[in-house]
């Protein structure tokens, strides 16, 4: 076996991974104990990467060989590299040649490592003379980049990890590091063991696991946050908790704003943010007392129209109180993207420039022409993501190159995006995983590396640089990313240093300072090259690595920048001087006034939706969704909203209702959760069109965004909530066969039918489905306005191995009822391996429901998914009439995805056990072993521990484990 360091390709945390490998396959994954980031800790995405990388999900979700087609609707046909390339430069010469620079665009990812991003972002500005270039990370972190320049003159985070173990107050804003960052909040939790009277305050509209763990929940109305931290300020300046000392010698612009906070009384605040004043008082006392106090913060202010006034206001705080700059005291935005760092560094957005220069700045432009050896680089500035698409759709722009990510699922206004997309007369898309909702818009798919195929660095929340490592080669035919840039970026040159013809000087201008005598301006034959020359681009810049190297990080370890030429470690923390990256040294309070948010709430749309994160999944689930296990928390779509505005809307929980929006609609089940507010309502990011019907949650989403960062506001979007009138309803499941090639076979026959039928019907979700003892499995439920086409109910039949010999069935074409049940065994041993039950829900107090969610079929689901016996149902099996049989459970919610342990087997521990809670959580993992291993579950497991009382007699209505007791007495 062998050995790789590298780091995992999810969350900005940055964790260091040991890939185990055989040469050819990855064959496991642990964490890196050296690594500063994580000290050897995963979470449940990171300790099951391995599974994302099996010969089965290579051969099934892997991009093999380059294709083309002539349109979206035509087959892919594959390609050599040299075809591919070929048609992409000359297309993109094409299209420069004919309609300027500014018609083509390049959208790329957090998820790309430096040296990718380095070269596209040389080839668009340098080469191509556009600085329409973007990255996804434009949905994520824009906002807390313009909130750094804005307040401390560069995008600079000044704390670190480090900074939890010295705080006396941590303040969390918009985020949910419990489930989003969870290898993170370990380090929290450590904190708070270490340090009793450490103190949490978590700020969100939602009460999520983070929120569970607080000593103050501060439930903002949504999009008040701006109006919080102002209230919060005024009381500061009222009781004079401000270090002065620290505003006169360090800052500049506190009258203005304090003449702007004046109008934001705490009480004011308090009631416009739907908190109590008393609870608004208590955080502003704590921020600024505490001796040390450090901010956490993620989405919920970045993906707003306000976001760069939320992340400002934020920063004004820890400079008015001097909270920056100090061990254990500063702020510091959570990444959401492993690699969104290392993009902002090298400039790779469509206001940025290598080394944190201004695209607005003629003297940087200058630096970076000489550095590139072009006469120069364009002034005018590129189109970020949202505007990107909405030149694709109006046809100023005409080429797209997108490359790791995955816009028609992302991208808010889902209706616009596709529209773009169709409208696009080239759609180039570089991916590793070739069924994204994208590949169905491209016209040239380029198979690219990825996780443990790759060399390069990344750069994490905490400014800290890691290596990058391969392990195996890729698969098939697929490149590395920076090799199919600089190879199509060669191929470009050869016909952009052409001499203009007539009428095209202005569009090729640019490009007529690569005589043909030059040399390449991509002579790059490794990712190291690249490197070194991004490096040479730091030099005498804030962030400074001119002191780093590839050999370094491999021997020495992760780095934090700046690390300038003669430094032996990297700088943990910024600003420790008092001195910030502005032309006065001074760091600058922002004055932004609060707005609301752009998507209004009134009588149509009276419902505040916000977007999450579940604790199992990432993004759009492109990786994590290979991965069976991982849906076992989340079993599919849901929107919740609170049990108490159910009743008067006529809903109630497991029902199907529409979800619509001033953008576009979407159908989905409801439930209830007394954890989201009243008059809100939530839904899980990452549910695109792969996986349900429809466009998916961004058909919801709005475009609108911040002016100053351009970050559209994803986390807030205002809707109406009706009932769906589908009486029509499906319910299909099938545990795969335990052969692994058959069992690949299969899911690859369902995912293709998923990709036939999802965008035909009215509602349909198909997920994965977890069973006991690694078992597989695949749940179909749709409903619709009319009885199901045959073909489908034929397809699934097919698909899910429901016909022969061994299948029970019950069909009445009369009246469209179908029940098809295939059984595993005999007699008392008999378990149901598959079923298909559709049928017609009809309405009413004595109405008899044939088939779907809250219906009579559906506790056939159940049985199933339970693996239970059959025997005991006898003919109620195939009987559409008769009464869904009593006493027959749901399958309970998985708390710990590690060891799978439900939530009902945590709580009949906890009834058995009394004491302290620490000695009831310690119980309940000696017992389950939950907990003990990521750690991603633990907040779930000390939320039960508060709920369940001690009760030994209610032990036999609920049992726990068989060794249970005998482990708790040990």
């Amino acid at each position: 076996m062998q050995e790789t360091k590298s780091t995992c390709p999810y969350c900005g945390v940055g964790c260091g991974v040991i890939i185990e490998s055989d040469g050819a396959r990855i064959t496991g994954v642990r964490g890196d104990p050296d690594h500063p980031a994580n000290a050897g800790r995963l979470c449940t995405k990171g300790s099951t990467l391995h599974l994302t990388a099996t010969e089965s999900v290579t051969r099934r979700e892997r991009l093999m060989v380059p294709q083309m087609r002539s349109t979206p609707e035509a087959p892919w046909q594959p390609v050599t590299w040299a075809q591919a390339i070929d048609t992409v430069a000359k297309r993109f010469c094409d299209t420069v040649k004919q309609h300027g620079p500014d018609s083509v665009g390049f959208y790329i990812s957090g998820q790309l490592l430096t040296e990718d991003y380095y070269v596209f972002n040389k080839l668009a500005k340098g080469l191509v003379g556009t600085n329409n270039v973007d990255t996804n990370s434009r949905l994520c972190m824009s906002s807390a980049v313009m909130g750094y320049k804005q307040s401390l003159g560069a995008d600079a985070p000044p704390a670190c990890y480090d900074d939890l173990n010295h705080a006396d107050c941590v303040f969390i804003a918009g985020a949910n590091p419990a489930w989003a960052h969870p290898v993170l909040y370990r380090r929290l939790e450590d904190a708070r063991r270490a340090n009793p009277a450490l103190k949490t305050i978590v700020v969100d509209p939602r009460r999520t696991e983070t929120a569970d763990d607080a000593q103050l929940h501060l439930a903002i109305q949504p999009g008040t946050d701006v109006m919080l931290f102002h209230g919060m300020l005024h009381a500061m300046i009222w009781e004079n908790w401000i270090d002065q000392r620290f505003v006169d010698a360090h800052t500049e612009g506190f009258a203005a704003l304090k003449a702007l906070v004046r109008d934001t009384p705490p009480r004011v605040a308090a009631a416009k943010c739907g908190v109590e004043l008393s609870a608004l008082l208590q955080a502003a006392q704590w921020f600024s007392q505490s001796p040390r106090t450090v901010s956490l913060y993620c989405q919920g202010l970045n993906q707003s129209s306000s976001g760069t006034a939320k992340n400002t206001a934020l920063l004004n705080l820890h400079l008015a109180t001097g909270q920056i700059g100090r061990v254990g005291a500063g702020p510091l935005s959570l990444t959401g993207q492993p690699n969104a760092m290392g993009g902002r560094e090298v400039g790779g957005m469509a206001t940025l420039l290598s080394g944190h220069r201004d695209l607005a700045n003629a003297e940087h432009r200058a630096e970076v022409a000489r550095l590139w050896g072009v006469d120069d680089v364009p002034a005018k500035p590129g189109k970020t993501a949202v505007d990107m698409f909405e030149a694709a759709a109006r046809g100023d722009i005409k080429a797209l190159w997108i490359a790791c990510t995955n816009p028609a699922q992302s991208m808010p206004d889902q209706t616009l995006v596709r529209a773009a997309l169709a409208r696009c007369e080239l759609v180039v898309l570089q991916e590793c995983f070739a069924h994204t909702a994208t590949s169905n818009h491209a016209h040239v798919l380029l198979p690219s590396s990825t996780w443990g195929e790759k060399e390069g660095t990344v750069t994490n929340s905490e400014r800290c640089i890691s290596r990058v490592r391969r392990a195996v080669p890729a698969p098939g035919e697929a490149r590395d990313d920076w090799r199919i840039v600089v190879d199509v970026a060669r191929a470009m040159e050869t016909r952009l240093r052409q001499p203009s013809v007539a009428g095209s000087q202005t569009t090729t201008a640019h490009a007529s300072a690569h005589a043909s005598t030059r040399p390449t301006l991509f002579p790059y034959e490794s990712p190291e090259s690249i490197w070194m020359e991004h490096r040479e681009s730091t030099r005498g810049r804030d962030l400074d690595i001119t002191g780093m190297s590839y050999r370094l990080l491999e021997d020495v370890g992760p780095q934090p920048w700046p690390m300038p030429e003669g430094a032996t470690r990297g700088r943990q923390r910024l600003y420790e001087d008092g001195r910030f990256v502005t032309p006065s040294g001074r760091a600058r309070f922002v004055a932004h006034a609060f707005q609301a948010p752009k998507d209004v709430r009134n009588a149509s749309f009276p419902i505040a939706l916000t977007t999450s994160r579940l604790r199992d999944q990432w993004h759009g689930m492109t990786r994590t969704g290979t991965v069976t296990r991982l849906f076992a928390h989340e079993e599919g779509p849901w929107l919740r909203m609170s049990p108490h505005d159910l009743p008067r809307r006529g809903l109630a929980s497991g029902d199907l209702v529409t979800v619509r929006s001033r953008r576009g609609a979407v159908v989905i089940p409801l439930k209830a959760d007394d954890r989201v507010a009243g008059g809100q309502a939530d839904l899980a990011m990452h549910w695109g069109s792969e996986r349900m019907s429809g466009l998916g949650v961004n058909a919801l989403t709005t475009s609108a965004s911040c002016p100053d960062s351009r970050q559209p506001e994803l986390k807030h979007a205002a809707v109406t909530v009706e009932k769906a009138k589908l009486p029509w309803r499906l319910s299909a499941a099938t545990w795969l066969d335990v052969d692994v090639d058959q069992a690949s076979t299969m899911q690859a026959a369902l995912q293709a039918l998923a990709r036939a039928w999802l965008p035909k019907l009215d509602y349909a979700a198909c997920v994965p489905v977890a069973g006991r003892q690694g078992r597989q499995g695949w749940r179909w439920d749709a409903a619709s306005a009319e009885p199901f086409d045959p073909t489908l109910l034929a397809d699934l039949t097919q698909a899910m191995d429901l016909h022969g010999p061994g299948v029970a069935q019950y069909v009445d074409a009369r009246r469209h009822r179908t029940r098809r049940l295939a059984l595993l065994g005999q007699g008392a041993d008999a378990r149901l391996r598959g079923l298909l039950v559709a049928g017609r829900t009809v309405e009413g107090p004595n109405a008899r429901r044939e088939a779907g969610e809250a219906s009579e079929g559906a506790w056939l689901v159940e049985l199933w998914r339970s693996e239970g016996d059959v025997a005991p149902f006898g003919r109620v099996l195939l009987s559409p009439d008769a009464q869904a049989p009593t006493g027959l459970r749901a399958k309970a919610a998985q708390v710990c995805n590690c060891f799978d342990v439900s939530q009902p087997d945590i709580e009949a521990v906890l009834r058995q056990v009394e004491g302290s809670a620490a000695l009831r959580v310690a119980a309940v993992q000696g017992a389950l072993r939950c907990g003990t291993q990521c750690g991603s579950c633990l907040p779930t497991l000390r939320r039960l521990e508060q709920s369940v009382s001690f009760a030994p007699a209610s032990a036999s209505a609920t049992q726990a484990p068989a060794d249970a007791p005998q482990r708790i007495r040990a």
